[in-house]
């Protein structure tokens, strides 16, 4: 019997928690984005104080670009997949958490918000996916 030389790719879980599901898309878009080339600066960073908001990843890119990135996983594309759950409303509580972020730093780096997608297709980076105005 023969056995593949390759393995599959990997996608998250369709089973488990919320929580679950949400832990395997980060690390598969994570390991996406540092084969890229980028450089993981922080995971999980929730804002203080009501309105808050949370980011999934922040990255560095090797020109000193700061990206926050939103990653989203969908077990079908049905309604619009993945990229269709990045409302106006999810992205101003990015923003927010990402004005929070910039603010603790001595000096304000240039940024983007990307949006990373992991779906059973595979996983596919929207670079500058979403401004802050």
């Amino acid at each position: 019997m023969d056995i593949p030389s390759t393995k599959p790719p990997r996608s998250p879980p369709k089973t488990g928690t919320t929580k679950q599901v949400g832990d395997a898309a980060e690390d598969e878009a994570l390991r996406h984005l540092q084969k890229q080339g980028l450089r993981l600066l922080q995971r999980n960073y929730r804002s203080p104080g009501r309105g808050g908001g949370e980011i999934d990843l922040i990255m560095a890119t090797p020109d000193g670009t700061t990206v926050f990135v939103e990653v989203r996983s969908r077990a079908s594309s049905g309604h619009g997949g993945a990229a269709a759950s990045v409302s106006f409303f999810k992205q101003r509580h990015i923003v927010f958490a990402a004005r929070h972020y910039l603010s603790r730093l001595q000096r304000t780096p240039p940024c983007r918000f990307d949006v990373v997608l992991v779906e059973p297709a595979g996983v596919q980076w929207l670079k500058a996916a979403f401004d802050a105005s």
